[in-house]
């Protein structure tokens, strides 16, 4: 990760490098964001509108349950229609996987140990190497072994590990090595605890994930804890948040978090205030409209809204575009941590959404062209409002 400050620096993990698709998992590749479908996979097109919905929210890679040969054989016309590698999901029926992988599944999500005998185990993994497939190792502390559970009484972090590392060395008996590996459990002490050990004692990319986290709330305060702490001291390559919510609303915390922590850029980021008696105008109110009507801009910039003078300046130095509110019914705008110009109240968010396409437009002609962005900048001042 880049950062311009040593106290912003997270050094990830060392891992080895598979990939689900044309998406690399791990070594230096970017911390990917998964969700998983929640429609019948049986009904193809409502599967396939709702990844196109997790696409535009910026989704790296898709799973889908595949419970029956029905499913399996919609898969392949859900892989035909979309732009994201799928992932499908398999318990215990072995052929399921081998159908997923002739269907054109990037990945299949297996526990090896659940799948039957040494024979169906070498058919998986023939069909997984046949066609070009990783696999996901989905150890889940709801669906331990009996033995893992006799041996340690109870699910916990020591058992979540042992049987990560069984099931991994079922597929290296068997030569497979494109595997990534995920020790979920809804408690977030016992799954974080897991990932932390399960780091330390391989280099496998790690998928991190709390399962079964909750409500869109509930949840989304919950995964950020969990995957905020792996994601801060270096832990995971791929991650899913699962919400209670649709798929698109996993993607969106997602990459908040993986913006938070400064591991990926995609969008506008918006810093703002909770408002109080001070603020010029509806804080609340602005930021929720600026976050819908600012959704499709996938370039990734920096844009504070700030109430009052207090916080507003100092906001401004650190972003793109900075908004802070005044009096007489006008505001003041920062282009670059500068004051630029003021505008009124009564066009501000027409204002600020001109404002953010027309930066983006210098950012990503900057991009294009390898042309710094400060200098594009000088070249397209922004028009100042009297």
């Amino acid at each position: 990760m880049s950062s311009y400050r040593p106290y912003q620096h997270i050094e990830r993990r060392k891992s080895r490098q598979i990939h689900v698709g044309k998406v690399p998992v791990g070594g230096d590749a970017p911390v990917s964001v998964q969700t998983m479908t929640n429609t019948l996979t049986t009904d193809a097109e409502a599967t396939i509108a709702q990844i196109r919905r997790a696409e535009l929210a910026g989704v790296d890679i898709v799973r889908v349950s595949c419970p029956d040969e029905e499913s399996t054989k919609a898969l392949a016309e859900i892989v035909r229609e979309v732009n994201v590698p799928i992932v499908a999901d398999i318990h215990f029926h072995y052929k399921r996987a081998i159908e997923a992988a002739q269907a054109g599944a990037a990945c299949l999500r297996i526990n090896p140990g659940n799948i039957g005998s040494a024979e169906r185990v070498r058919e998986v993994v023939k069909a997984a190497k046949d066609h070009n497939c990783s696999i996901r190792i989905g150890v889940n502390a709801g669906s331990l072994e009996k033995h893992l559970l006799e041996k340690y009484g109870e699910p916990n972090p020591e058992a979540l590990v042992e049987s990560a590392l069984e099931h991994a060395k079922i597929l290296e008996d068997h030569d497979f090595h494109e595997f990534k590996i995920s020790v979920k459990a809804s408690d977030v002490f016992m799954a974080v605890a897991a990932y932390q050990q399960l780091a330390d004692v391989c280099d496998h990319p790690l998928h991190i994930g709390i399962t079964e986290a909750g409500s869109k709330r509930a949840g989304t305060v919950k995964s950020s804890i969990g995957l905020g702490n792996l994601l801060w001291a270096g832990v995971g390559d791929t991650m899913r948040v699962s919400l209670s919510a649709e798929p698109e609303e996993e993607v969106l915390v997602g990459w908040d978090i993986l913006k938070s922590l400064g591991l990926r850029h995609r969008g506008v980021k918006i810093i703002s205030c909770p408002s109080c008696a001070r603020q010029g105008f509806n804080v609340i109110e602005t930021v929720q409209t600026l976050e819908d009507r600012l959704a499709h801009i996938k370039t990734p910039m920096t844009l504070s809204i700030i109430g009052c003078v207090v916080n507003g300046p100092g906001e401004a130095l650190m972003t793109d575009i900075g908004v802070t509110g005044g009096g007489s019914g006008r505001h003041m705008v920062y282009s670059a941590g500068k004051q630029d110009h003021t505008m009124p109240a009564g066009d501000m968010i027409e204002h600020i959404v001109d404002l953010v396409e027309k930066k983006v437009a210098v950012l990503e002609k900057a991009d294009a062209n390898n042309t710094p962005a400060e200098e594009m900048a000088r070249e397209a001042t922004m028009s100042t409002t009297d």
